[in-house]
């Protein structure tokens, strides 16, 4: 039975936690851990037998349950009540020792990590960006026509996606968190991939209300499983770059659509078009969830492509709380912690404002470009351009916010401002067709502001529960965001949509206050913290150890001293 075991550091000086907090920030991305040596020379005077202290994220404090017993059975019958006193200093040198010999070794998994799970997530997400845009391409194919869409049915036929979204995005939270997650995301790829295709078959509203619900229902586990298993086999700095690679398949994926599009507009055949656009997408899907099934690892105890030895390390290198454990439990403390916590809100607020102009060019990019004068089929390649500005701006910044760990802030800042002059130009009259093309790629790099949002979620909140509230919540503001975007194309304003563009460019501009006040939050709080706790800089080195309670025992970021808030 595993017991509750406290370890307190010693208590020093201000000075000396500046100092120790310094000398960890020289050292970056190494692990924290006793040498053999070590535990012998610190465990004599304690009689006991030695205990292994876990590698963790440098960035994260040593919490209990880094302490690993060689043999928890003999040590339950002869330590029960036992403390483990050490200080600051002490945890720095253990940690440089145990860095050096482990780099090899915590290199070569994090490769074998990087290999297995990004191509996974990548090519899921870049499927499931096509899956849900390809209605864009399908307006101006026959959709509209086909199935008798009037006045702001279309409009509904977009948003109503997000609805199906929004009603399982909490409750798919839960069960990311008590399901086999690679089975789970392989399991709602199968269903999306039977919806798209069945979309095919709709011949009313009606029908193409109810698929899109459904499908809505079936995408809303992908992201948040994607953040999940990111924060759970990452460290804290390298979060942002993968998460920017995984999400940049929405924009390959554009591109991928736009030459499908392209291809099978020249299809002549008694289906249409836009029929045979969901059909081909759809079955990709399914049959993509069969690898999905076999090669996505539910958690990191039971990923086959690591040996024992690296399994362990892979435990070991990230400080997400319940890495590598079976089970999780649901901690209501932590889901009112995160409603009450104030960073909750500057997330929902960045998550709402980017996903308004979101909905609505994503379903009425085509009808827009068309309105620029463009065929139909040329809109489908017209839109190649936007695809690759958002791809790389999205690989770009997330590789600059995983370099630099507090930059993500003003990289939002910088994301937002091209569609806020995009928009500008667009809603301004008597312009060219040309100015008009080149204000509409810039709306392309607006994108890039969610995945920095998340990563900054996935490396700022503690605790299993709290982190996947937190989660949920995002894509709450983000459903809200693209179920409202739809809604401001009116009919009776196009081609120009001149309510829309207006409407673009006031959320951006409420981007970069949104973003901004986070930043001054995040560094009144880390301030504060340094006050109280004597921490100087750092995100999180040796200090004090609080109190955890049981194997499971997760603390949040409010509760484990030397936290410190990325931005």
């Amino acid at each position: 039975m595993h017991k509750t075991r406290r370890i307190v550091s010693a208590a020093p000086s201000t000075a000396t936690l500046g100092t120790a907090s310094a000398a960890s920030s020289t050292t970056p991305g190494r692990s924290s851990g006793l040498s053999s040596s070590s535990q012998a020379e610190s465990v004599s005077a304690l009689g006991t037998k030695p205990r292994r202290l876990k590698p963790t994220d440098s960035t994260t404090p040593l919490l209990a349950e880094d302490f690993d017993d060689d043999d928890d059975d003999d040590d339950d019958m002869t330590d029960k009540n036992d403390e483990i006193t050490t200080t600051a200093s002490e945890a720095e040198e253990w940690q440089d020792r145990e860095g050096d010999l482990d780099s090899a070794l915590a290199k070569r998994v994090l490769r074998k990590i990087d290999m297995r799970l990004i191509p996974l997530l990548f090519v899921t997400y870049n499927l499931n960006f096509m899956d849900k845009t390809i209605l864009s391409s399908a307006s101006v194919f026959g959709l509209k026509d086909s199935t008798n869409l009037h006045g702001t049915q279309y409009s509904w036929v977009s948003s109503v996606f997000y609805f199906g979204y929004l009603f399982w995005s909490y409750p798919t939270s839960i069960l990311i968190q008590r399901l086999p997650i690679g089975k789970y995301v392989a399991i709602n790829t199968f269903f999306w991939g039977t919806v798209v295709a069945l979309t095919a078959a709709c011949t009313n509203y009606g029908g193409l209300i109810t698929v899109r619900f459904l499908l809505g229902v079936a995408e809303a586990t992908i992201s948040p499983a994607f953040l999940y298993i990111t924060s759970s086999w990452f460290t804290r700095s390298e979060i942002p770059t993968r998460v920017g690679i995984w999400f940049a398949g929405n924009s390959l994926g554009g591109v991928f659509a736009s030459f499908i599009a392209y291809g099978i507009g020249h299809i002549s055949h008694p289906l249409e078009p836009w029929q045979w656009l969901f059909i081909v997408l759809g079955i990709a899907t399914f049959v993509w969830g069969l690898p999905l099934y076999f090669l996505l690892p539910d958690s990191i105890s039971s990923a086959k492509f690591l040996t024992a030895e690296e399994k362990r390390c892979a435990e070991q290198r990230v400080a997400v709380a319940g890495t590598g454990k079976a089970k999780h439990v649901w901690q209501p403390s932590q889901l009112l912690e995160c409603l009450i916590d104030p960073k909750t809100y500057f997330f929902f607020a960045i998550s709402l404002l980017t996903q308004i102009p979101n909905g609505g060019t994503q379903n009425f990019g085509n009808l827009v470009l068309k309105g620029f004068g463009f065929t139909s089929l040329q809109t489908t390649l017209v839109t190649l351009p936007s695809s690759f500005i958002a791809f790389f701006t999205i690989m770009g910044t997330g590789r600059l916010a995983g370099r630099f760990p507090n930059v993500a802030t003003y990289l939002i800042v910088a994301v937002v401002l091209c569609p806020v002059a995009g928009s500008a130009i667009i809603y301004s009259s008597g312009v060219s067709r040309g100015v008009k093309l080149f204000a509409y790629y810039l709306l392309s790099t607006g994108p890039g502001a969610i995945p920095l949002a998340m990563s900054l979620v996935g490396v700022n909140y503690k605790g299993s529960t709290k982190k996947m509230s937190m989660t949920a919540i995002l894509f709450c503001a983000y459903c809200a965001g693209n179920i409202a975007g739809p809604q401001f194309f009116v009919e009776s304003e196009a081609p120009h949509y001149p309510t829309a563009f207006r409407a673009i460019m006031i959320c951006y501009a409420l981007v970069v206050v949104m973003a901004m006040g986070l930043r001054a939050y995040l560094t009144f709080e880390n301030k504060r913290r340094d006050r109280k706790e004597g921490v100087v800089k750092g995100d999180g080195g040796a200090g004090e150890v609080v109190d955890a309670e049981g194997e499971d025992e997760e603390l949040t970021d409010w509760k484990t001293k030397g936290f410190r808030y990325r931005m």
